[in-house]
């Protein structure tokens, strides 16, 4: 298993200390299923582009499913292991050659607070993957050192379960004692789900219409 430096994908909840406002995510969201619960989490592409389309493809390739989370430090963060390490399934060489990509440090302003996502790395800024963390807690001293990304949207539950699980202590990382799997995972586009949800309610609206229209036309026009 690779060892990264301290890594954190965290909750945003609050407005982003330098910043006048939350960034703003796009309307893309993905969501991990694991054993213990759903995590949906959305992006940050004005922040981080690079590192967004480089995560947002992993998860289109799959590459996150069998993976698992190998740190679970209760207050910090939890964080998903480097997929070419990390799945239990083999990768096809398409998935191999987006998980040994290198992505540039696209380090910010936003604050490390809980439910922000963070890029893992090594020593070299330039030196993330694929592994990355949701932060469970503030933590300000890794401000400006690790590329925020993203935050959750859903799933505060199952990350509190996740805190809750019996740990191990392995050098300065904080493991659960159970593996935690990432069984599958999927994305879809919320403004899509608006646009089908809108387009139902006016498919049903027209249908009533046209009943309505027939019923007073036999009504009429016997």
């Amino acid at each position: 298993m690779k060892t990264f430096c301290w890594v954190c994908l965290v909750f945003v909840v609050t407005n982003v200390g330098a910043l006048s406002e939350e960034p703003q995510l796009s309307s893309a969201r993905v969501v991990f299923q694991t054993n213990y619960g759903d995590i949906e989490f959305g992006f940050f592409p004005s922040v981080a582009p690079k590192t967004v389309d480089h995560i947002f493809k992993l998860v289109r390739l799959g590459c996150y499913n069998t993976n698992h989370f190998f740190r679970v430090d209760r207050g910090f963060v939890a964080q998903v292991a480097d997929v070419a390490g990390g799945r239990s399934a083999p990768m096809n060489e398409e998935q191999r050659k987006e998980a040994e990509k290198r992505i540039v440090g696209e380090f910010s302003d936003v604050k490390h607070v809980r439910g922000i996502l963070s890029m893992g790395r090594y020593s070299d800024p330039d030196s993330a993957e694929s592994s990355f963390s949701i932060l469970l807690g503030d933590a300000p001293h890794l401000d400006g050192q690790y590329a925020i990304f993203g935050k959750v949207t859903k799933g505060v539950e199952t990350l509190r379960k996740l805190e809750e699980l019996p740990t191990r202590r392995e050098g300065i990382f904080v493991m659960p004692v159970e593996r935690i799997t990432i069984l599958s995972s999927y994305y879809y586009d919320t403004v899509l789900e608006i646009c089908e949800k809108e387009r139902g309610i006016l498919k049903r609206r027209l249908a009533a219409s046209a009943v309505e229209i027939e019923r007073q036309r036999i009504k009429c026009f016997p």
